[in-house]
């Protein structure tokens, strides 16, 4: 008997203990939303280097599924109930490779989620991505550092800052996101562009079959 009120008392405890703890906030989950101008394709002729997209480093706050806000001055915070697909780098980091598939004119794409080795990497440091609110105007600001490296031995090639502000009229969070889909569409035409460029100048030649 006793210890079966021992078990009775125990159960309670941890019933009493569960109805206590706070419940979990259920949050609305986006996704890198696509803009209707997306990178159109190009008429150039295809590359015969390879390009190995990697994800972006960033800081702790930009590093996660939260979607950043600075509200004010150097507050940074985000959006509450609300949470992308997959942290920033990577939701830049595959829009990129959405976009090179689109403009066509390099083939052999992989991330960094592969083992393949290829001829060029893109990589860099995502600096911004995040809403930000000056007065009574809202934007979005999207900012890369980018760098292209040669594969075999990681040797800087080429790099560049893109950054892009796309004016938000809304500040309701489907809006922010929409606004980051349009943003990034901006900044992946760019970064397409100008990798392109560099590596018809900087690949390493084909080796011989």
């Amino acid at each position: 008997m006793k210890l079966t009120r021992i078990a009775l008392l125990a159960s309670f405890t941890l019933m009493s203990a569960c109805s206590i703890l706070p419940k979990a906030e259920p949050f609305d989950v986006y996704r890198l939303p696509s803009a209707q101008s997306s990178t159109a394709a190009s008429h150039g002729s295809p590359q015969r280097w390879s390009l190995r997209l990697n994800k972006f480093q960033a800081s702790e706050v930009l590093n996660s599924p939260k979607i950043a806000v600075i509200p004010q001055g150097d507050v940074i915070s985000s959006y509450k109930d609300s949470r992308w697909s997959d942290p920033a780098p990577v939701l830049l980091r595959n829009r990129l490779l959405d976009g090179f598939q689109q403009d066509g004119r390099v083939t052999l794409l992989s991330t960094d989620d592969s083992i393949f080795q290829a001829d060029l990497e893109l990589g860099g440091h995502l600096q911004a991505f995040q809403g930000e609110y000056q007065g009574t105007r809202a934007s979005v600001v999207v900012s890369l550092d980018a760098v292209l490296v040669r594969g075999y031995d990681q040797h800087i090639l080429a790099s560049r800052r893109f950054e892009v502000r796309q004016a938000l009229s809304d500040e309701k969070v489907p809006a922010v996101v929409s606004g980051f889909g349009l943003a990034c569409d901006q900044l992946t035409a760019q970064v397409v562009a100008w990798a392109v460029e560099q590596g018809q100048k900087l690949a390493p030649p084909p080796r011989p079959l």
